[in-house]
């Protein structure tokens, strides 16, 4: 579906997936504001396109959250589309990770997306029209060493955004779970301690960033409500569920 003369908000929008996302709708005609706290990264991105409008914002803060939105609605108009990517995946073992990194994680992979969504959703009830697109991962059930945090955070949203979709069926506004796989994103540097995430990007194997983004569409256009973009996602996801031992003794293989 065409975004022309409509209206988005991308989270993460400084880089990675956002930045796909929002110059995809911008191309499409959509006015695009995205969200991020690297205001450097977030003007060359709007530089790129002139319907991308750039705004600094720290999703873990609830009012700033809903003063952004205010600031949107009041220079754009009611949002039609969120697309919350914003996430932090830095990687340690848990004994080794700080305290308050683990709660940092938590707060913006976790604590944003209920932030954004929570205060996105009424109006878009309210309406009878919207899309909501929330990046879990397939991290919330394959679980891996020395991401056990980001997998917590991703566990967490992926749970969230399930049950709003099912609590939310009787209205016409689309939310949508999206678990993709590693992707070949800036935020896979953090990450890039861990050997097998290191070896995976250095060989190519993780998943392609643009791939993702044109999955999304297709899954838009399909109604989708939970998305496994790809066939390794489909793959890791079903050896989690149905034989967890098998695919803990590939993830430790891999890692040594």
């Amino acid at each position: 579906m065409a975004f022309t003369g409509k209206v988005a908000l991308v989270t993460g929008g400084a880089s990675g997936m956002g930045r796909l996302a929002a110059l995809k709708l911008a191309n499409q005609g959509a006015t695009v504001a995205i969200v991020d706290m690297n205001e450097d990264n977030l003007a060359k991105v709007a530089a790129e396109h002139e319907n991308i409008h750039p705004y600094v914002c720290d999703v873990t803060d609830l009012e700033a959250v809903q003063n952004l939105l205010a600031q949107v609605k009041t220079e754009h108009g009611s949002i039609d589309r969120l697309t919350h990517c914003a996430a932090i995946m830095p990687s340690a073992p848990l004994l080794d990770q700080p305290i308050d990194l683990i709660n940092r994680m938590m707060r913006i992979n976790y604590e944003g997306t209920v932030n954004m969504v929570k205060s996105v959703l009424p109006e878009m009830r309210e309406r009878n029209q919207g899309q909501i697109i929330i990046f879990g991962s397939i991290a919330g059930s394959v679980l891996a060493p020395e991401i056990g945090a980001y997998c917590a955070t991703k566990a967490a949203t992926n749970a969230f955004a399930e049950v709003l979709i099912r609590e939310n069926r009787d209205s016409d506004v689309h939310i949508m779970l999206v678990c993709p796989p590693m992707v070949n994103t800036p935020l896979i540097e953090q990450a890039a301690s861990t050997k097998n995430i290191r070896e995976s990007r250095d060989a190519g194997r993780l998943a392609d960033p643009e791939f993702i983004v044109n999955e999304v569409e297709k899954g838009l256009d399909k109604k989708q409500e939970i998305l496994l973009p790809g066939a390794e996602a489909k793959i890791l996801v079903w050896l989690r569920r149905h034989f967890p031992g098998l695919l803990w003794r590939i993830i430790d293989a891999s890692a040594k």
